[in-house]
């Protein structure tokens, strides 16, 4: 069963330009286990510079998803992130949706993890999958 529609070169690609961003703010603070009753007040978040242009490209390649395709980004996040399971993939798509409030970049850049978050929910959803090794999920 595919769980994305996103396409692999295209994830593989969001996931590259992240942790891009990252490396230029020099990112280094430990990952704090959040969860997602505590997402809106993270303490650590990437800049919010509108003269990057990475994060701005970064934006741009986000907002001109597909809803369904934003909310898939979320629900990624979150399994990555350990707050759910992939057997809770519907939920936790159900749950992007409904949580669904502003900017989808804006909240997933609020996370400074963001990127890695994909790429372990990505090898959660497919079973070992190397995204950023084969390019396919």
């Amino acid at each position: 069963m595919d769980e994305l529609t996103i396409q692999p070169g295209y994830m593989q690609s969001l996931i590259l330009k992240m942790r891009g961003l990252m490396a230029q703010e020099d990112l280094t603070m430990p990952d704090t286990g959040s969860n997602l009753s505590d997402d809106d007040a993270s303490p650590i978040m990437l800049q919010d510079d509108p003269e990057n242009p990475l994060r701005q490209e970064i934006i741009a390649q986000i907002e001109d998803l597909e809803p369904d395709q934003q909310a898939e980004l979320v629900a990624l996040m979150w399994i990555g992130r350990g707050d759910m399971e992939p057997e809770e993939w519907e939920e936790a798509l159900a749950l992007a949706f409904e949580r669904h409030e502003g900017s989808t970049a804006e909240y997933l850049l609020s996370h400074p993890h963001v990127a890695d978050y994909w790429d372990e929910g990505i090898d959660k959803l497919y079973d070992g999958s190397d995204l950023l090794e084969t390019g396919e999920y």
